[in-house]
């Protein structure tokens, strides 16, 4: 590791303490990653974006500490945060392994069981570079349908990401939801829960970081695990139901959550995603 000053002295002056190196970090979509070793001997992760969306970074910091409080999924540390940057306690990845994949099923149940006061947040939020509509609705049914699949399935419509045949399914299985939907109490969600967003640390747990954190079903969450594949995903799913038992039907509705996931990656890359959003619907028409 190098020093950049520039890059230094921002995390120092958020930080008030010294850093002896940095290094510049891959894989970030949205923002610059940048590694820090402070003079501690500690290291931390620095994320920032020159004019951000107001309040990106003030939410996400605001998610994690929230799903911290749960004292189930581990998530790094908020060092500091501010308009443009927010920096982390580093997680220094490992390999994935069974036993961890277990763990981390018992600790997301537990997040889950945490709980929420409602459906939604107190302030919205991002999903990605997408604002994410967090108005609090009475039934899971209502909230999926009106702050997480219609304003999605407009906004990839606008974008020609999805055609009006393929919103036509989407929205036919809409009116159907609360038919479909079964009604828990809000669960805790980190709401991004990607195989991106799961870090596998050396010391044999895993963290979670990135989230659209909110109060919604739990069942979101372990379908955006299944969308596009996490290690060990049976482990998790075995344990997670081990330790808080999933409702009868949980895995016939697994596409059904996957239609909000599907849907914000049609606007934000196009592709297939809005037909195979399509796909999904039907299978519930």
């Amino acid at each position: 590791m190098t020093r950049q000053p520039l890059v230094a002295r921002r995390a120092e002056g958020l930080l008030g303490s010294a850093v002896v190196a940095t290094a510049p970090v891959a894989g970030g979509d949205i923002a610059t990653a940048t590694k820090l070793r402070l003079s501690d001997g500690s290291t931390a992760l620095m994320k920032t974006l020159t004019q951000a969306p107001p309040g990106l970074f003030e939410t996400e910091a605001r998610g994690l500490r929230w799903l911290a409080d749960s004292d189930g999924v581990a998530v790094p540390e908020v060092l500091a945060v501010d308009a443009e940057c927010l920096i982390l306690r580093w997680v220094e990845p490992g390999r994935n392994s069974g036993d961890a994949a277990a763990g981390f099923g018992r600790a997301l149940a537990a997040t889950h069981a945490a709980g929420a006061p409602s459906y939604g947040a107190d302030e919205d939020g991002f999903i990605g570079r997408l604002p994410l509509p967090n108005r609090t609705a009475g039934s899971w049914a209502e909230f999926y349908a009106v702050r997480r699949v219609l304003p999605y399935l407009k906004l990839a419509r606008d974008r020609g990401a999805v055609t009006a045949r393929e919103a036509t399914s989407v929205e036919a299985v809409v009116g159907r939801l609360p038919g479909l939907l079964p009604e828990e109490p809000p669960a805790r969600l980190h709401g991004d829960l990607w195989n991106g967003n799961v870090l596998w640390g050396t010391d044999g747990r895993v963290s979670v970081i990135d989230p659209a954190a909110y109060g919604g079903h739990r069942e979101v969450d372990l379908a955006m695990l299944a969308l596009f594949g996490l290690p060990h995903l049976q482990r998790v799913l075995d344990a997670y139901d081990e330790a808080t038992p999933l409702a009868d039907g949980w895995a016939d509705r697994v596409a059904l959550h996957q239609l909000f996931p599907l849907l914000v990656h049609a606007c934000l890359f196009g592709g297939g995603y809005g037909a195979r959003a399509a796909d999904a619907a039907r299978r519930y028409a």
